[in-house]
């Protein structure tokens, strides 16, 4: 029985000690830019538009733990005849398959977690120009009845995504790498014009 070469261990921990930051740093820059976001368009909002704010929220952690779970779904077999017939996304989309577990972390930990605490924090922005508008002596029932609202539609349209994601793994994969293929040639237009 062979031992394991010490060498090799020790860059694999290696590698798994730089994602580990490299996504602790992505996490606190995504949080960052989606709070910031949602705070600048939510302070000067109407009620409207605060409640719309918050729905986009929701829908891109759902949307983003959709294409984690497809990731980690799906097969990597009909892109390679995709990629040989010259399918534009499907070299993406075999990338993602290949990088599964790093994809599966950036969508559904990173990018759906950070939704997450972000639509809490919209939440009590949204209850507290409720309570500001409207005078009303429960602040904790508006609140409460918010954390509800938002915990409903995040718990409920990840578990229809996550249906939807498992049964169309391919497809969603598939959209997903075409559409990182149509931002990659977008980059380059830009490129070749500088």
């Amino acid at each position: 029985m062979s031992k394991s070469d010490p060498s090799s261990t020790k860059k694999e921990r290696n590698k798994t000690v730089r994602w580990v930051i490299i996504i602790f740093l992505v996490t606190i820059f995504i949080s960052a830019v989606i709070s910031f976001a949602s705070t600048e368009l939510m302070s000067d909002s109407s009620m409207t538009v605060a409640f719309i704010i918050l729905l986009v929220i929701i829908l891109l952690g759902i949307l983003f733990d959709v294409i984690g779970v497809a990731v980690t779904s799906a097969d990597e077999k009909p892109f390679h005849s995709m990629a040989a017939h010259k399918v534009n996304g499907a070299q993406e989309a075999i990338k993602l398959l290949r990088n599964t577990e790093k994809v599966s972390t950036i969508c559904n930990d990173v990018i759906g977690d950070v939704c997450g605490v972000v639509s809490g924090s919209a939440s009590a922005a949204i209850a507290a120009q409720v309570l500001a508008k409207a005078d009303l002596t429960s602040a904790d029932m508006v609140t409460l009845l918010m954390s509800a609202l938002v915990a409903g539609l995040t718990v409920g349209g990840k578990a229809i995504g996550k249906v939807f994601a498992v049964h169309s793994c391919t497809k969603i994969v598939e959209k997903t790498g075409k559409v990182i293929w149509m931002f990659g040639n977008i980059i380059r237009v830009f490129q070749k014009k500088k």
